[in-house]
């Protein structure tokens, strides 16, 4: 498959693996964990099959993390979910991590495309990720895990970002780093770009529905405006 540029106007972007290089995260925190193990692994070091397990795993996490969307009880674990945070329980210690180039991207790209957040995250922990970045001034709407019936991989999200925008969801690009970013698109009837950087594998991608893979999401720049460059004057 290949990208139609001239479907293209406006964009929805995920978070984790996309903006956020919560890949890489988990990576180093399960390295971590392995560490007392590092003996049975080659050169005693535990990172590169830290790295194949994330990556291995991309498939079953969405699955199962997509379960309670598909039982119709993500409202009530979102709820919950708020309700630790408010408590301080659900508070994660660790800061978000940026992918390097994103702000400078998203700088470039904003005059030309409306965007969209289209993340599963929930409402809180999205905001907090654009907040820390002075990220949100860039995007039109945030779609979180609690903004529709469904989250992704159904269409449901990035319909609703579409219409916030004012574009017809077909005119959209999705830009993700997992089979569920790539179901969701398709079933939206929208163009899908995967970068990955993330979570995803490129034959799962591939297989899933993504018109295009980039090695990392500030590539997206050149891909839709050819010969712009990723430095800001």
């Amino acid at each position: 498959m290949t990208i139609d540029r001239t479907r293209i106007h406006a964009l929805c972007i995920d978070v984790d693996g996309t903006l956020s290089d919560t890949d890489d995260q988990f990576v180093q925190r399960l390295a971590r964990w392995l560490k007392p193990l590092r003996f049975f692994f080659q050169d005693q070091n535990p990172l590169p099959f830290a790295r194949r397990v994330v990556m291995t795993t991309e498939s079953p996490g969405t699955f199962l993390f997509g379960l309670p969307d598909r039982l119709g009880l993500d409202d009530e674990l979102a709820a919950l979910g708020d309700h630790l945070y408010r408590l301080g329980l659900g508070r994660s210690h660790h800061p978000f991590t940026l992918i390097p180039g994103v702000p400078e991207m998203l700088q470039q790209l904003s005059p030309h495309f409306p965007m969209a957040i289209v993340s599963a995250r929930s409402e809180r922990s999205t905001r907090a990720f654009l907040e820390q970045f002075d990220l949100g001034k860039y995007f039109t709407s945030v779609v979180t895990s609690q903004t529709c019936v469904h989250t992704k991989p159904y269409p449901d999200p990035i319909q609703w970002a579409a219409a916030k925008m004012g574009v017809p969801a077909q005119y959209c690009l999705m830009i993700g780093d997992t089979t569920v970013d790539m179901r969701a698109a398709r079933a939206a009837g929208a163009q899908a770009v995967s970068v990955l950087c993330g979570f995803g594998r490129e034959d799962e991608l591939l297989s899933n529905g993504a018109h295009h893979l980039l090695a990392s999401t500030p590539e997206l720049t050149n891909l839709l405006i050819p010969g712009l460059t990723q430095s800001i004057e």
